[in-house]
């Protein structure tokens, strides 16, 4: 396995439109280099003791984005050097990360995690608590932890009709938030939907941002 021919293959047959996160949870740090040295920049990590080691281990200009469920007694650590956090899920995670990211004036791109799979077991805000949080008005007030735009999952399934729906949905509601409460915001942008498995119906249906991990560094060594 080359992780280098398969960032490449798959880069080339991205739209321009679309960046790619390469989730390199619990991959080592010598798989990570590989990737950079092939020409990509954006990683994703899900632990906060795994990004803060490989941080330090590897190139500065590495854009770190954190990808796993975030507790807010955990974005302290992260917060120094992470781009964007795709697991925004509750309004008290946001003002934790403002608050932290304010206080070493650094600026944290937030994607809210919408909740579109037939699956308990995923994170994430239904549309209507969604909702419920930019009615309040209170994300204006922000500084430094602004939204980006959503994140979501699909349901873990073999039907890609099922598929297709949940992430038709996703972007649907992100039509509607970006024409309700962000239409003048060009920060808000971004559409984080599709992994291995799926990236391909999710950039159909409009995604800007896939998380792809085995399919560019095989299975992970846990």
């Amino acid at each position: 396995m080359n992780i280098s021919d398969n960032l490449h293959a798959i880069k080339d047959s991205l739209p321009g439109t679309v960046k790619l996160v390469a989730v390199s949870k619990f991959h080592p740090k010598e798989a990570i280099q590989e990737a950079y040295s092939a020409g990509q920049k954006i990683f994703g990590e899900s632990r906060m003791q795994e990004i803060s080691l490989k941080h330090q281990q590897l190139p500065e200009d590495i854009e770190w984005h954190f990808i796993g469920h975030l507790q807010t007694n955990k974005v302290k650590a992260i917060i120094p050097y992470t781009h964007t956090i795709h697991s925004v899920d509750s309004w008290k995670l946001l003002q934790e990360i403002e608050k932290q990211a304010a206080n070493i004036e650094k600026p944290i791109c937030c994607l809210l995690e919408i909740h579109i799979a037939k699956e308990d077991a995923k994170y994430g805000l239904t549309f209507d608590e969604c909702r419920k949080i930019l009615n309040e008005g209170l994300h204006k007030q922000l500084k430094y932890a602004y939204i980006g735009g959503v994140m979501g999952m699909a349901t873990f399934t073999d039907d890609i009709e099922q598929i297709r729906t949940e992430f038709n949905s996703l972007k649907r509601f992100y039509d509607e938030l970006k024409n309700d409460y962000f239409p003048d915001n060009d920060q808000f942008s971004e559409i984080s939907m599709g992994m291995s498995d799926d990236y391909k119906i999710a950039i159909e249906e409009g995604s800007t941002m896939i998380r792809v991990g085995s399919s560019i560094f095989g299975h992970r060594e846990y």
